[in-house]
């Protein structure tokens, strides 16, 4: 369920800040479920239902108290030690909506949620690897860009990431 809504988020909204070649090769080194997040209980689901009563999933997000900044079980360069709330910020990972629901505030209720939650946790400050898709959405929520960088992908690609920081 969730890697088909990150799969269909990744193919139909990032083409326009991404090449095909760097979108498939994230979604095999970069995108993708992190069971980190849902086995600390930090990831959140927001369903609809369809016309026929189903229950569609239709974005999901989450914060992390651990140091990897962004990617999914299968990204390089994890790092599941937990952070300090009062020396490190928690950070944002995992923003994925289905491309028939973006624009409808799923991305904004996602970050409040996330942040709400990262707040009762003790965290000041937040920080993201974001997609050049999501800077648009992080930027007009506060968020400052601090650098970019390339992530290297599986396939000889590379992905370029915004490192982007938040304080209360």
């Amino acid at each position: 369920m969730l890697q088909a809504l990150i799969d269909a988020s990744v193919r139909g909204l990032q083409t326009l800040d991404y090449t095909p070649a760097q979108i498939e090769g994230a979604l095999e080194t970069a995108f993708g479920v992190d069971s980190q997040l849902i086995e600390d209980g930090t990831y959140f689901v927001v369903e609809s239902a369809s016309s026929n009563g189903d229950s569609l999933t239709v974005g999901c997000g989450g914060w992390s108290k651990r140091k990897t900044l962004c990617g999914g079980d299968h990204a390089p360069y994890r790092d599941d030690e937990m952070l300090d709330p009062q020396n490190e910020a928690a950070k944002i990972r995992a923003f994925f909506v289905h491309p028939d629901w973006a624009r409808r505030g799923i991305g904004t209720l996602l970050l409040s949620a996330c942040e709400a939650a990262a707040s009762a946790a003790g965290f000041t400050r937040f920080e993201m690897g974001a997609t050049l898709t999501g800077v648009p959405l992080y930027r007009a929520k506060n968020y400052v860009e601090q650098e970019r960088f390339a992530m290297p992908l599986k396939n000889g690609e590379s992905l370029p990431i915004v490192r982007m920081r938040k304080n209360l």
